[in-house]
């Protein structure tokens, strides 16, 4: 065991790397006589097969927040994480039979686009600028700051280094190709995701059971920390404000999903850009297949790293390596890097390359889709308006490329930061809730006004604030002092719908908005494969929960 990287890990990184950037450059070239159109960029010609969503969906979501920040989660609360992951699979459903439909019939861009027919180019405005400052800000800079510190806690590279390394790769092929070279680059990049997440499980519980096996191991990892293996945390938990019980199935934890697969866009215009509808339902049910498998491969190895380092005979065995960046409850994140100085020469360049996969993926969804809402929803609407298919394409490229700037500055600010993928669900959750209110009442009540929208999306940010910072000072009899964060996301989700409710019937009193969608049971019709695919997951989640739930 090494903690350096030998000729063949150095081999296989590069020859993925090179795989991958000669396949986006591939998959972007103009073709003969044809100059690239919005369609082509943003949508990628809506030419997209079921497969290429599918795995699209889950490059997009697992990045460096999940290989890293969910092991870290992983390493410090437990099994307990796996919500986010679980839960995702059956909101997935959700999403390609009530939100897809209504979205795809619209022919759609954006998200904001969605907005603007539905309510007015005002609040689309408002929409489009928290997503993009959400996107740089908290998104890109996290992706990137996690990413770098996996490439300098296992290969010693400076964090700056590593930031401006991750950036480049991302933009060489995804600010050239848009939204076809990230989409079929995610097919490769799924692969070595996959194998790669396992190849640390299968290394990381061979490990703990002292060479005898992965069943060993989990045996032995459930023998040694049983209380990492509880899906449901009560009171008495440390980590309950983090993930509240029982109010994580019926509460916050939907508006999170909900609004990260539903509504968020550099998740949802894979689907838009689907050949038709049923290939982008029959997409989302393989992400949601995709999705009950995540947890093996980036929860098991934080919970095994937690094993391993309270156990003074595995960590005789590791010798002086094991000693190296070792993660604590207080810098959990590390876990995952940890864990991989310990594979073998060549199947630590293939784990690596995974986790590279994983990072430069999210990356360059993150990229598209913050130019696609610059572009679409503010270039065209204020800057442009009768801007060409090779400008609005050229001003794609540009905005991408300063969005990717600003994160990379951002991106060193975050150390010293643990458990990442808390970092990213808190701060999201101040937008998240407000904008699924809008989302939810728009799609589904008739009644909702624009004016109603646009006071909602206000009210909601000093809301989800007040749960947030407000109540920390004050004492115990303040209203709702101290709440857990997804508990939060839900208050604010609910009194914002209120609030939008109540405006919304007082401006007409009761009447139907000129804008509001008329739905019918056939638009939510799906075919026999979904319906399967959809009860065989929510069967196997039952179980999952039976079999972990205390």
């Amino acid at each position: 065991m090494t903690a350096h990287f030998g000729f063949w890990d150095y081999f296989v990184f590069i020859a993925y790397a090179v795989l991958i950037l000669g396949v986006g450059l591939w998959v972007s070239r103009d073709k003969k006589g044809h100059q690239k159109t919005a369609e082509d960029y943003f949508l990628a010609s809506k030419s997209l097969p079921w497969w290429a969503i599918g795995t699209s969906l889950i490059a997009a979501n697992i990045s460096a927040e999940q290989f890293i920040g969910m092991s870290g989660s992983g390493f410090a609360l437990g099994l307990a994480i796996a919500s986010y992951e679980w839960m995702a699979a059956i909101t997935l459903i959700i999403v390609g039979k009530y939100f897809l439909p209504i979205f795809i019939e619209k022919g759609l861009y954006t998200i904001p686009e969605f907005v603007e027919k539905r309510f007015s180019t005002n609040l689309k405005t408002i929409l489009a600028v928290f997503w993009i400052a959400l996107y740089v800000f908290v998104n890109l800079t996290s992706v990137l700051y996690l990413g770098s510190l996996a490439l300098e806690t296992i290969m010693g590279i400076p964090m700056v280094y590593g930031v401006i390394g991750l950036a480049l790769f991302a933009a060489a092929y995804s600010l050239y190709g848009g939204l076809s070279a990230v989409a079929w680059t995610d097919v490769i990049q799924v692969v070595f995701l996959v194998l790669g997440g396992l190849v640390t499980t299968y290394l990381a519980l061979n490990m703990v059971s002292g060479g005898e096996g992965v069943w060993a191991g989990l045996k032995t990892v459930f023998d040694a920390a049983p209380e990492r293996f509880v899906m449901i945390l009560d009171e008495s938990s440390s980590h309950y404000k983090s993930l509240p019980g029982i109010g994580v199935l019926i509460g916050g934890m939907w508006v999170a999903n909900l609004y990260y697969w539903g509504f968020n866009q550099y998740i949802i215009q894979r689907t838009l850009a689907a050949k038709s509808l049923k290939e982008a339902q029959k997409g989302i049910l393989l992400a949601a297949g995709l999705k009950l498998i995540i947890p093996i491969i980036v929860v098991i190895p934080g919970i095994a790293a937690y094993v391993m380092v309270n156990d003074p005979e595995i960590m005789a065995r590791l010798g002086a390596a094991g000693l190296k960046n070792l993660p604590t409850l207080e810098q959990a994140d590390t876990a995952y890097p940890w864990l991989l100085q310990f594979l073998p020469t060549g199947l630590k360049g293939v784990a690596f390359a995974a986790l590279a996969a994983a990072i430069v993926s999210s990356l360059a969804s993150m990229l598209n889709s913050t130019s696609t809402i610059f572009t679409m929803d503010i270039y065209k609407q204020y800057i442009n308006k009768n801007a060409s298919d090779k400008s609005t394409v050229r001003m794609g490229r540009i905005s991408a490329g300063i969005a990717l700037a600003i994160a990379g500055v951002m991106a060193p600010l975050l150390g010293g930061l643990d458990q990442a993928f808390q970092f990213i669900q808190e701060y999201t959750g101040v937008v998240s809730p407000g904008i699924l209110a809008i989302f939810i009442l728009g799609l589904f009540w008739k009644k909702t006004t624009n004016k109603g929208a646009i006071i909602g999306a206000l009210v909601s940010i000093p809301i989800a604030m007040y749960f947030k910072v407000a109540p920390k000072g004050w004492s115990t009899s303040a209203l709702f002092v101290d709440v857990p964060f997804l508990d939060q996301m839900g208050y604010t989700a609910i009194l914002t719908m209120i609030v939008i409710a109540v405006v919304s019937w007082v401006q007409h009193n009761g009447k139907d908005d000129e804008k509001g969608i008329q739905l019918s049971k056939q638009l939510f019709k799906t075919g026999p494969v979904f319906n399967i695919g959809a009860f065989a997951v929510m069967i196997i989640l039952v179980a999952l929960y039976a079999a972990f739930w205390k």
